[in-house]
């Protein structure tokens, strides 16, 4: 299985369109990749606050559109990292359920006790959404498959800013997100950046059958050795290939780290970029997930936050 990650430069004097453009370009250029990733907030900056609510999209805006026909032109699986998501204060957006699937396909799991990812319909979670529009806002990934379809989204759970920022200014998503790639045999779990410093999210995404996850990321540079040590922390822990795509260049002034990587279910890292835009290639064996977990059968030992099976005849 070939994936191609890739770390897109924010320039600060590019416009979003052109941006966007040229990120469909270098999409294409993967033609025969089977998975390609974008980062987090390329469009407009994982830092850029005061650009959120301008520019808010729905899941059939501009970004979603140019992202579905590079996919379907390059015929690639295509995380395409995230966007910020408009959703109106009614519901959710139609073209994607509340469990994280494209309408009429799902491996997404809801949380044991969660509540649905609508908009909030009451006044306690005022600063989540856009005053303006009177929406919610979402950091949400998208993947596409190979027909230029939307086949899985994910809103970000974990929200940066420690009640500001991001914290602030987006509504938290509540859903496990995976999605099984057919071509390579590989199921694929979603996260985004903040998400990488809880792995009780990639404990259950281990659960919900993820052999590869996705890491798309806006991480500061100022944390970039927290950057390297958690993707290969999760990738050992998980015993499961760690694919972090970060961006490059500054967002909202704040740079960016670079240093997309893949590590192994072992927890060598296979590539590593650098500080500047570069595309990422790396070719994954999917068996190697499942011989690592039987010849190193960690994950079977696990007594904390596991189901207790029932006895027979209780």
């Amino acid at each position: 299985m070939r994936a191609s990650l890739i770390q897109i430069d924010v320039k600060p004097d590019e416009s979003v369109d052109s941006r966007r453009a040229r990120a469909a370009g270098l999409v294409r250029d993967q033609a025969g990749a089977d998975l390609v990733v974008l980062p987090e907030l390329w469009t407009v900056g994982a830092f850029a606050y005061d650009d959120f609510a301008p520019g808010a999209e729905p899941l059939d805006g501009p970004t979603a559109a140019a992202m579905s026909a590079a996919a379907r032109d390059a015929g690639v699986w295509l995380h395409a990292g995230s966007i910020v998501e408009r959703v109106p204060r009614a519901g959710a957006h139609p073209e994607a359920d509340d469990r994280g699937r494209a309408p009429e396909h799902g491996d997404a799991i809801a949380p044991e006790h969660g509540r649905d990812a609508r908009a909030p319909e009451h006044g306690g979670d005022a600063l989540h959404n856009d005053a303006l529009h009177n929406d919610a806002l979402y950091n949400t990934a998208l993947l596409f498959a190979p027909d230029g379809r939307l086949h899985r989204v994910y809103r970000k759970i974990h929200r940066f800013g420690f009640d500001k920022g991001e914290a602030a200014l987006m509504s938290a998503g509540e859903d496990i997100v995976t999605a099984h790639l057919p071509g390579p045999d590989l199921t694929l779990g979603l996260t985004t950046c903040y998400d990488l410093r809880f792995p009780e999210q990639f404990r259950l995404l281990v659960d919900a059958g993820a052999q590869a996850v996705v890491v798309s990321a806006g991480w500061p540079a100022r944390r970039r050795e927290h950057w390297s040590l958690l993707a290969r922390a999760r990738a050992v822990e998980s015993q499961a290939y760690v694919l972090a795509c970060c961006s490059a260049g500054t967002h909202a002034g704040v740079e960016q780290a670079g240093h997309s990587v893949v590590v192994d279910p072992w927890g060598e890292v296979l590539a590593e970029a650098g500080a500047g835009e570069q595309v990422l290639t790396v070719e994954l064996d999917p068996a190697r997930v499942e011989r690592t977990r039987a010849d190193f059968p960690v994950l079977r030992d696990r007594v904390l936050g596991v189901p207790t099976p029932k006895r027979p005849g209780a």
